[in-house]
Formats: C-alpha cells, structure tokens, sequence
C-alpha cells in the first residue's frame, strides 16, 4: 500500500474561496480549503453550500472530475 502525501489547504484545482456551480443540480457553493479523510489520506474538499449554508466534504477527484464548473463572482 502506497501512503498518500498530505494535501496542503489549497493543493487542489479549487482554491480556497473559489465559488463553484453544480452542473447536475445546479447549486452553488464555496471551497473552504483542502484536507485529508483520516482513515486513508486521500485528499478531499470542504465546501458550504451558498444556498442552505450546509458544509459537505468530497473527495478531491471527484470534485475535480468536470461536475463542478468554477464561475466568477
């Protein structure tokens, strides 16, 4: 098993601050910073959601797969 290096907070292809849109749902929402799931130190976003203001953890290549389109404020 390979270990993971630990992900720094704005790592990632979103960085902290950036507002995104759901391209299924359509919700909005904004990357908090980039962290690491305990149990195997993948690397995965924190993000609210700018409607219910829910925060929601992803994995990183999921986030970063195309469902999530970075939009301008």
């Amino acid at each position: 098993m390979t270990t993971s290096k630990m992900a720094a907070p704005d790592d990632g292809l979103f960085k902290p601050g950036s507002k995104l849109k759901h391209k299924k749902t359509g919700g909005f929402y904004q990357v908090l910073l980039l962290a690491n799931v305990e149990a195997s130190l993948e690397p995965a976003y924190v993000y609210e959601s700018l409607q219910s203001h829910d925060f929601w953890i992803r994995p990183r290549a999921e986030m970063e797969d195309g469902r999530f389109e970075l939009i301008s404020t």
